[in-house]
């Protein structure tokens, strides 16, 4: 029986333990804070949450021109009931993954674990002394913390990570964010939508910079409608707090003051003292363990996934990277992993969903593709829920009409996004997608659509 020890209990670490149970190995799972990882218990799932909050707020908001009167003061956020119902649902989810694991015939050791030349892990346990496991193959899955600034050390009670938020008692008055990236812009939006004035500090042109042109438009109009400030082309210099409040320090001498700040500029894998190089593995010049596309290192018989690995920091790339893992270590069936399949999404209201070949590469050049984007406000569904800002977006293959990417602005674009992904994934053509039936009137109608309008451009 092959000896499996997976470094890591989040959904790389997890997933992995999994396939190799149900392909007959030993497994152990050495974990530290909690199956399910930062996805589960400090990112993930906890922002997800906070979100759905921030979206019925908006909902709520955002009602009048379907008829629906609130008070002067009927919608209100009790950030603590919030953030208590974050965390529950948090270890929750955490207990369930823990059962389904340890179902599965998996042993999980609670500690940190560490690879040692002669195929074996040493691990310090949680509640003191250590273990010294022999596995036939390992997989790290650590994961990866939030970057610090030098200049702007989290305190936990104003200057926050985005693992910290969720101790708050009481909504910021005024929430300075510092970074426009994918985590910047959620928590922005979501913050904005629970009442807080909120203050987006960005270094780029535009928010939201490795997404869809497009779609960074359409958020930062109503970004501006809703009364959220985008400082463009602004660099924080510092972060200090000051009495019950915060000054943030640009690096033109700007200062912005504010009650808090969240700092979200960047991840730092967990990759120190895991006994990389005694045991051969190579990373890169960020501490990223470098991965093949079946996630083997240059160590022999480790593997690696999710984010210590750096490819891309998703809880589904994390996921499938242990599975593949397992899959190749095993002798099962893989495929190499294809990032090009891989359906992502931002988390802001509207959200941002994309999968495939994007406009940039595109207009780059780098791929030959047509491309249709619809409004979504020619939508009947979205004229009754009176949604106006979002676009469907199709691309494809010249002669072919093949599908190879998408990206969908829309509230719920992370649900929409799947019909773009199946036909990306199954390389079915824009003439296979206008054919099957949608419902009417549905947002999903829109996607047929487009792949109607794309299939008769020259």
């Amino acid at each position: 029986m092959t000896r499996v020890a997976i470094l890591g209990g989040g959904p790389g670490g997890y997933e992995a333990a999994l396939v190799a149970a149900q392909l007959g190995a030993e497994v152990t799972l050495v974990d530290r804070d909690g199956v399910g990882g930062s996805t589960v218990l400090t990112d993930c799932v906890p922002s997800k949450t906070l979100i759905a909050t921030a979206e019925v707020a908006t909902d709520a908001a955002e009602s009048s021109e379907l008829g629906v009167v609130l008070g002067d003061d009927a919608v209100r956020v009790d950030l603590a009931r919030v953030n208590a119902r974050v965390q529950r649902l948090a270890a929750a989810q955490s207990a369930d993954t823990t059962a389904t694991v340890e179902r599965a015939g998996v042993r999980i050791v609670r500690g940190t674990g560490r690879l040692a030349p002669g195929d074996r892990v040493l691990v310090d346990l949680n509640d003191g002394g250590t273990d010294e496991l022999v596995a036939d193959v390992a997989l790290v899955a650590t994961g990866a913390r939030p970057r610090v600034l030098r200049d702007a050390e989290p305190d936990g009670e104003r200057i926050l990570t985005w693992e910290q938020v969720y101790d708050l008692q009481e909504l910021p008055e005024r929430l300075i964010v510092v970074g426009s990236g994918v985590t910047g812009a959620e928590f922005a939006s979501g913050y904005n939508a629970l009442g807080s004035d909120v203050v987006l500090v960005s270094s780029r042109d535009r928010v939201l910079p490795g997404e869809d042109a497009d779609a960074a438009l359409v958020l930062e109009d109503v970004f501006a409608r809703r009364g959220l400030t985008v400082l463009s082309r602004s660099r924080a210099a510092s972060v200090k707090r000051v009495g019950d409040g915060v000054v943030v320090t640009l690096s033109d001498g700007r200062t912005v003051e504010g009650t808090h700040c969240l700092m979200a500029v960047g991840s730092v894998p967990n990759t120190e003292s895991l006994g990389l190089a005694e045991c051969g593995v190579a990373v890169d010049e960020q501490g990223f363990i470098t991965v093949d596309k079946v996630s083997r290192t240059s160590g022999r018989g480790v593997y690696a996934a999710g984010d210590c690995t750096g490819v891309l920091m998703l809880a589904s790339v994390a996921a499938m990277q242990g599975r593949t893992a397992m899959w190749h270590a095993l002798g099962d069936a893989v495929r190499p992993l294809d990032l090009k399949t891989v359906a992502a999404n931002v988390f802001t209201a509207p959200e941002i969903a994309t999968v495939g070949w994007s406009q940039a590469a595109v207009d780059s050049g780098e791929i030959d593709a047509r491309a249709v984007k619809l409004p979504l406000a020619t939508n009947a569904r979205a004229k009754m829920q009176g949604i106006k800002d979002g676009f469907v977006k199709l691309f494809c293959r010249p002669g072919t009409g093949i599908v190879v990417g998408g990206v969908v602005v829309a509230p719920r674009a992370s649900e929409l996004i799947y019909p773009i992904s199946l036909a990306v994934e199954a390389s079915l053509t824009v003439d296979q997608l206008a054919r099957a039936f949608t419902v009417y009137p549905s947002l999903s109608g829109s996607v047929a659509e487009a792949a109607r309008r794309l299939r008769h451009r020259g």
